[in-house]
């Protein structure tokens, strides 16, 4: 095949340690160990996609099975074991895909293969790439052959999910966790490549591609393919036309945003929103950028424009400098409470785009609730009639301006939300002002504090012996609660902030309340059975027969 034919990626698919990016640490060690004689029985290399996960075991196979030896290992004229291993058909190294071949049965015709020695290597080498995807039969059927090995035998396995491998295969690897690659030495790497490629791309837009490839090498390549590819001969692809090919808007439309609501300019910030919306941005991913924006505006200060993985040019970076330091740091943080809101929100709503334009508009609201000059442009009355349901606290000045300076923020509340929360205080201050005097005071603020389960173990299986201040006698059925004695002096020491005594006596005690709710149903039951009314309705319906009667509240058997 013609290597010029392949797609970034493959073309330069590192083919020696030194051609790793990014992983300096993981090499030292793996080369130490292979010179020194010290090879693990496993390799366990896991970390994000594209970070040289697979290449890397492709390349300590080389390293092991080389024919010239490791120290003078090939790098031009590659050996036949070499040049086997790079086109993935020799015959002692086997490489198996685990996401296709995940069952048990498998691993077993992998283990009965590994009883035979190697044909022409030094080392017969087990691959198995995304292993995670083994099921839990296939793991277990691994683990002795895993741990005691023959010496010819190795295994290099690949994940993405760590955490899906159980610990028992863990344990019996050398791990290694692969970093992604930082964001300067992907940009030297695939800036080497457009020159190898002809290709004429800014320096901005190369550093959209790391943004976008999130520390993935392959990514990266994968991105600068598709950019190389829509150029013609003469173009040059600057970051306008890369943001419109990964469909990324550009962050000063952003920043330029933030300065139109902190002016108050309605119409202009609804014109800004709708050209991104336009350019294809999605809701959700409008709003997560605006956030990477706040964050930025919260910490410029402590950002370099090499350290925030290329998400901003120096242009940018200059420009959210002297933005923020109109703004106070308070109003950043009540802007990114309040996105956050806003995401949860955009689930709910039918048309999300709708949902966007009134989050900037309600935004503009609030957007001079802490500015440094002290100045708005709308009445505190405004503020509080557009946002009530903010995590903030204002405190209002009698000359209508907000200050925040030394104040602690909490929530802005609307009127009926202050005679809520007032209603509120007084009940609980009226629960807290109870006293419990009797064993009807008890239960009455049993019935106040909610605590039903607690007020039913009284009325149901206590009966009361005695009652006095701070001391409670009681007797109990067998259907009393083993927990009550603990829960019930837990409670009053919580209500009354006093402790109790609570004994059990041998006297029977008064009937529980439910007994003689019984006792009264029955006497009034006798009672009506012998009134005039009840004779004559039997004079009129012979067959008539009185099978129960309702106890009205506060009717007793007098």
């Amino acid at each position: 095949m013609n290597r010029n034919l392949k797609v970034l990626s493959l073309k330069y698919r590192p083919q020696k340690f030194g051609d790793l990016i990014g992983q300096d640490i993981v090499v030292e060690t793996i080369i130490n160990s292979i010179r020194f004689n010290k090879v693990p029985n496993a390799y366990l290399f896991t970390g994000i996609r594209g970070v040289g996960k697979t290449t890397l075991a492709r390349i300590v196979a080389k390293s092991l099975n080389c024919s010239k030896g490791f120290d003078n290992i090939c790098s031009d004229n590659l050996c036949e074991n070499c040049k086997a291993i790079t086109n993935s058909n020799h015959i002692d190294v086997l490489e198996m895909d685990a996401a296709s071949r995940t069952g048990v049965d498998d691993v077993r015709e992998l283990i009965e293969f590994s009883r035979y020695g190697p044909s022409i290597a030094k080392y017969k080498i087990f691959i198995i790439d995304e292993v995670h995807m083994l099921s839990k039969q296939a793991f277990n059927a691994l683990l002795k052959t895993l741990e005691e090995p023959p010496e010819y035998l190795k295994f290099i396995f690949a994940t993405t999910e760590i955490k899906k491998i159980p610990v028992t295969v863990i344990s019996r690897c050398q791990r290694f966790d692969l970093p992604r690659v930082k964001s300067a030495e992907l940009f030297d790497y695939i800036k080497k490549i457009k020159d190898k490629e002809n290709g004429k791309i800014t320096d901005d837009a190369l550093k959209l591609i790391i943004k976008i490839s999130e520390g993935s090498v392959r990514d990266s390549l994968s991105l600068l393919d598709r950019a190389l590819l829509s150029l013609d001969k003469n173009d040059e692809l600057n970051l306008k036309k890369a943001q419109k090919i990964f469909g990324y808007f550009d962050k000063s439309q952003l920043i330029n945003l933030f300065e139109l609501i902190f002016e108050g300019k309605k119409n202009e910030v609804l014109n800004v929103y709708k050209s991104i919306f336009d350019q294809g941005i999605e809701p959700k991913v409008f709003l997560n950028d605006f956030l990477e924006i706040l964050y930025f505006f919260k910490n410029i200060e402590s950002l370099s424009i090499d350290g925030n993985n290329f998400s901003l040019n120096d242009e940018e970076y200059n420009l959210i400098k002297k933005i923020s330091n109109k703004i106070e740091q308070n109003t950043l943080i009540l802007f990114w409470q309040f996105t956050i809101k806003t995401l949860g929100e955009l689930d709910i709503v039918a048309n999300q785009n709708l949902s966007i334009e009134m989050f900037l508009i309600r935004l503009m609201y609030l957007k001079q609730i802490n500015t440094k000059s002290g100045k708005i442009s709308h009445s505190s009355n405004e503020v509080l009639e557009t946002e009530t349901l903010m995590s903030e606290k204002v405190e209002i000045k009698t000359d209508g301006n907000l200050d925040l300076k030394n104040k602690t923020v909490d929530q802005i509340k609307n009127i009926s939300q202050e005679k809520r929360l007032n209603q509120e205080t007084q009940k609980e201050k009226k629960l807290n002002d109870l006293s419990i005097n009797s064993f009807n005071d008890l239960l009455k603020i049993c019935t106040l504090k909610k605590e039903v389960k607690l007020k039913y173990e009284l009325e149901k299986n206590v009966n009361l012996v005695n009652f006095e201040q701070q001391r409670i006698e009681i007797s109990f059925n067998a259907n009393l609660d083993k927990e009550f004695v603990k829960i019930l002096s837990s409670k009053l020491y919580d209500w009354t902030n006093k402790r109790w005594i609570i004994t059990f006596s041998k006297e029977k005690g008064s009937p529980s309340i439910k007994e003689k709710e019984k006792i009264i149903k029955k006497n009034i039951f006798e009672k009506n059975k012998d009134s005039l009314i009840y004779k004559q309705i039997l004079e009129s319906f012979p067959d008539a027969e009185m099978t129960d009667v309702k106890v009205i509240k506060g009717e007793s058997d007098e």
